[in-house]
């Protein structure tokens, strides 16, 4: 049968020319590595290498041996080194799920520095789940969930990042613009704007209309955040996000940020992790970036 020891034995022979240094090289004594070859030699029928004088000269079969070493053995060694890297959490492939659409803004100033840093890591981003985000990591479907409404269970690790106020973004030019903060019968002749999420993944609805008789006129939808607060500032609707995020459209849009309630909508912004992946040290490195940036 032939092993990898004797495509190594091959090769080594090949590079060094003899015998003695390549048994040097592979850290074996001489008669180890002849014994190991003459043992192939009488398994297949046929000789690998005749000697002339102190040099060896390959056989067509030896030389088939040279051809097949030099094309597998690499792809051993980088086997090996790949699967190293992934055992010390060096390598792979981070799967980042999405439970809060206004967190990629956030996420892309994670994302580009973590790349930089892990140049064998990727990354992708999943929003869509058969059975929602929790359900998506026991899946293996991700890896890593960025949720506001993070679920506690057996087996996940849950990591805050940070806290914020969900807010009512409107135009500066709006009526209700000046008031300290907004009850619901302040927004039943609005149309709210939103990311197309059900309702009752919406905080606004969750933890704000729900508690009065009011609703608002109309209800659209929109999944980028830049034509969402272009649509506000122009006056077309309200959307309800995270303060920090108004606050940096306010910068370039004339567009405010908006209590929700007299004591407004405290909520926070989670990372979750399967146990299991906890040692990843690229994993980790994800989640010590995050609570930085946040």
């Amino acid at each position: 049968m032939i092993e990898r020891a004797h495509l190594a034995i091959i090769r080594a022979v090949d590079d060094k020319g003899t015998l003695t240094e390549a048994a040097d090289a592979l850290c074996l004594t001489q008669s180890a590595l002849s014994h190991s070859i003459k043992k192939l030699e009488q398994h297949m029928g046929t000789e690998v290498w005749l000697r002339e004088g102190r040099t060896l000269r390959l056989t067509q079969a030896g030389h088939y041996l040279l051809l097949l070493a030099k094309r597998l053995l690499p792809q051993f060694e980088h086997a090996e080194q790949l699967m190293s890297q992934l055992g010390r959490g060096e390598r792979g492939e981070l799967r980042i799920g999405m439970e809060c659409h206004p967190c990629y803004q956030w996420l892309l100033k994670i994302v580009g520095p973590f790349l930089e840093r892990w140049p064998d890591v990727d990354i992708d981003v999943k929003q869509k789940f058969q059975f929602g985000g929790i359900g998506a990591l026991f899946n293996h479907e991700i890896d890593l969930l960025v949720t506001p409404d993070p679920l506690y269970r057996p087996g996940l690790i849950v990591t805050p990042v940070f806290e914020y106020e969900q807010r009512l973004a409107i135009s500066a030019q709006h009526p209700l613009a000046n008031k300290p903060y907004l009850l619901p019968e302040d927004l039943q002749d609005e149309t709210l704007i939103s990311y197309p999420v059900e309702k009752d993944r919406l905080d606004i609805y969750t933890q704000f209309f729900s508690l009065s008789e009011f609703t608002p006129k109309k209800h659209k939808e929109i999944e980028t955040t830049d034509i969402m607060m272009h649509m506000v500032a122009a006056g077309r609707g309200v959307a309800a996000l995270p303060g920090w995020l108004i606050d940096e459209y306010a910068d370039q849009l004339p567009i405010k940020s908006l209590r929700l309630g007299s004591e407004g909508i405290a909520k926070h912004i989670s990372l979750c992790t399967r146990e299991a992946d906890a040692r990843l040290i690229y994993v980790q490195d994800f989640i010590e970036s995050a609570c930085k940036a946040g």
